[in-house]
């Protein structure tokens, strides 16, 4: 299995998620990787760390998606890899609630998280972004 982290999305992920007909919520499961140092698109100076870039971004992005009807589940430090193998584990990992795939796509496209999204590209190295479903076993 090959892994590839990445910052964004691509189109056509995105507008398959818009052109989702269900409203039923959805789950997303990000899978965070941080640089050692925040680096900003425009070249600031920082002394930030990619996490704590990161922070600035998850508090704002928080607080959006909630207005807009979303949840954040769940959110922890990824401490340790117990089957399989990776050659690079994530820092953390968390779990989003969204009121539906075209409300995600929506939030994820606003101008709003557009703006912020700035500390999100300066303090990730790279992301998976899975869209998951509660499922009896």
């Amino acid at each position: 299995m090959n892994v590839e982290n990445a910052v964004y999305p691509t189109q056509e992920r995105v507008a398959a998620l818009m052109g989702n007909p269900s409203g039923d919520a959805i789950v997303m499961l990000n899978l965070l990787k941080f640089r050692d140092k925040a680096v900003y698109p425009d070249g600031r100076e920082t002394t930030l760390t990619g996490r704590e870039a990161y922070q600035i971004y998850g508090d704002a992005m928080q607080k959006f998606v909630e207005r807009n009807g979303g949840k954040f589940m769940f959110a922890a430090n990824i401490e340790q890899l117990v089957i399989g193998e990776v050659e690079e584990m994530w820092d953390i990992c968390a779990l989003v609630e969204y009121p539906s795939a075209a409300a995600f796509a929506k939030i994820a496209t606003s101008p709003e998280v557009a703006e912020i999204g700035v500390h999100r590209a300066a303090g990730l190295a790279g992301q998976l972004l899975i869209r998951v479903a509660q499922r009896a076993f």
